[in-house]
């Protein structure tokens, strides 16, 4: 009979570990509500081990926004083949998924953290690296989107309107999580006819941006989403 042997892991290997199950976890729920004594139960190890990779919630929960920030930037990565409103779409759906997947994070992410130190007041390096974080993914969206546009020094209008619709993301998605009342295969193709309303608008009163409109539009096929909205302003203009 062969007896399975627990194989030692590394201390990277283990912290990485520990980071993956924390991130779990808050994911389902609040970090207030998750005990280091739930983190090692899941993790398999006792709870003085954690201590001895991470020196309490605070930095375990850091380390989980940290790869949950590098995970929501890169759903924003798409290669740059076949129109526009296409690659946004496949873009919103990695988002959405994310969101979906990690509810409580996300929210914790994006209203700047919960209160997880031991006292129960929220820190304000917690509060400062949570910031920074965001800020990272945000400037990570508006990078990838003006590459999708071929834009690398984008005029005022369009900065306007690219980091405009990141934000209107983020908050779609957290009123989408308060109660899920809207079905995202509704939002999210919703939010890229957002993108082009945003970039309309903008049109009407600036030459360089109504270019670029033009220049997206006319590789839109008929059945794309930015092709349907401008179908649907037609009819209701009629």
């Amino acid at each position: 009979m062969t007896i399975g042997v627990r194989r030692r892991m590394g201390v990277e290997e283990r912290r990485q570990q520990l980071i993956g199950v924390a991130l779990e976890l808050f994911s389902r729920r609040s970090p207030d509500e998750v005990s280091i004594d739930e983190i090692a139960s899941a993790a398999g190890i006792s709870r003085p081990l954690v201590y001895h990779y991470f020196p309490g919630k605070l930095s375990l929960y850091e380390a989980a926004l940290q790869r949950a920030s590098d995970d929501l930037a890169a759903r924003f990565v798409e290669p740059h083949e076949g129109p526009l409103g296409a690659r946004l779409l496949r873009v919103m759906r990695r988002y959405f998924d994310f969101v979906d997947e990690h509810g409580p994070g996300f929210s914790a992410l994006m209203r700047g953290g919960p209160a997880v130190s031991a006292g129960g007041a929220c820190s304000m390096s917690t509060i400062s690296t949570t910031n920074a974080l965001v800020d990272s993914v945000r400037q990570a969206a508006y990078v990838q989107i003006l590459s999708h546009l071929g834009v690398t020094d984008p005029p005022a209008r369009l900065e306007l309107v690219v980091r405009s619709w990141i934000s209107l993301a983020e908050s779609t998605a957290l009123i989408w999580l308060d109660g899920r009342r809207i079905p995202r295969e509704e939002l999210e193709p919703q939010l890229v006819n957002d993108f082009a309303a945003l970039a309309a608008v903008s049109a009407a009163y600036d030459e360089e941006m109504a270019t670029l409109l033009r220049g997206i539009m006319k590789d839109e096929p008929a059945d794309g989403p930015f092709a349907h909205l401008a179908g649907r302003l037609m009819t209701l203009a009629s």
